[in-house]
């Protein structure tokens, strides 16, 4: 389903925008825009693809993610170096798809997109992931243990890889 979706809003496009969106820019949303950054630099398409991440609440803009979740991304060989900034407005015209990692996130950025358009850019991180059909939206770790950062990161490995795949396809 995501795959037609990506192939009719992608088409003719040369370079690809990609903005993944969380609450608060500083867990889920680097995670994958660290893990998908590395994910095209070593498939060789990195001036192919653009990645960014924004947070709907913009009480963390300038911060670095999460230090829990960077500790456990680095072990995993991700550095996530991006800082916190909150959504904005133009971020509809500037990105292809904007990537909600739960229901709340995606339902806010198709209820702040300025026209129909904009609101098709927006799809679930969720209809990417495979491996993990006990969850119908990625978690936020904020309130969890390690495990609840090594679940995310599990997660958006594979949403991330099956997103590229996609792209590969479009």
């Amino acid at each position: 389903m995501e795959d037609e979706k990506i192939e009719v809003l992608l088409k003719g496009k040369e370079k690809i925008r990609i903005l993944f969106v969380c609450l608060g820019n500083i867990c889920r949303s680097p995670a994958a825009h660290g893990i998908m950054e590395k994910l095209i630099a070593e498939s060789g398409k990195t001036g192919d693809i653009e990645i960014d991440s924004a947070g709907l609440y913009s009480g963390h803009a300038g911060e670095l993610p999460d230090h829990r979740m960077r500790i456990h991304a680095r072990r995993r060989g991700y550095e996530l170096t991006h800082r916190s900034r909150p959504v904005k407005m133009s971020d509809f015209d500037d990105f292809d798809l904007i990537v909600g990692m739960d229901n709340s996130n995606y339902d806010r950025l198709r209820g702040f997109a300025p026209t129909v358009e904009a609101k098709d850019k927006v799809v679930r991180m969720i209809d990417f992931v495979n491996g993990f059909p006990q969850y119908d939206y990625v978690p936020d770790p904020y309130y969890e243990g390690s495990e609840g950062f090594e679940l995310v990161l599990d997660m958006l490995e594979d949403g991330c890889g099956n997103m590229l795949r996609a792209l590969r396809k479009g």
